[in-house]
């Protein structure tokens, strides 16, 4: 989840305790402002960043295991704050994101593995699935390794919350679900 950014504090902590209630939780940073994620250019106080959101979450008593760059955006300095964090990054994609500009730097991985980041390692969780791309995978041969990301606004829209819960429930009868820890004891 992306902290709150001029939005209710309050509000957002109820609905981020509820979300850390059900499974694993992450940090998701926007580098530039609530609407506009990917950053112009790399830089160091893009780790800065999530730090100090780390630090806050920690504050407010929410431990993430899992971090996500907005726009799909990591650099050096991001993997390794991420990584002395303890966090497992899902800012990979197995699929270039349509909206990336051309020759727009992202990392690419279809499966999950360690990542060297200075003198430590990386967990690399890569998301494999849009929502349109898990409705569709629903139907078809499924992958050893499948992670679907969505927006939390997502299920504000009356149609993307019904096909997120249809998808979600589909590959639910036809997957097993993954233990973060487990899977990162299996990659050891």
């Amino acid at each position: 989840m992306r902290p709150p950014d001029g939005e209710d504090e309050t509000r957002w902590l109820e609905r981020a305790r509820a979300a850390a209630s059900r499974g694993p939780f992450g940090l998701h940073t926007h580098f530039v402002s609530p609407t506009h994620a990917r950053p112009p250019a790399a830089g160091p106080e893009h780790a800065e960043r999530v730090r100090r959101e780390a630090a806050w979450l920690a504050d407010q008593a929410l431990y993430p295991e899992l971090f996500c760059g907005g726009g799909w955006y990591v650099d050096d300095h991001v993997a390794r704050a991420v990584a002395e964090l303890g966090y497992a990054d899902c800012t990979a994609t197995a699929f270039r994101p349509a909206y990336l500009a051309e020759g727009a730097p992202r990392l690419a991985a279809r499966e999950p593995g360690w990542l060297k980041v200075g003198g430590t390692r990386l967990l690399e969780l890569p998301t494999t699935h849009s929502l349109g791309m898990a409705l569709r995978a629903a139907l078809r041969p499924l992958p050893a390794y499948l992670h679907v990301y969505f927006h939390d606004t997502d299920l504000l829209s009356l149609r993307r919350g019904m096909a997120l819960r249809a998808a979600l429930a589909a590959l639910g009868r036809r997957c097993r679900r993954g233990n973060l820890s487990e899977l990162r004891a299996s990659l050891l």
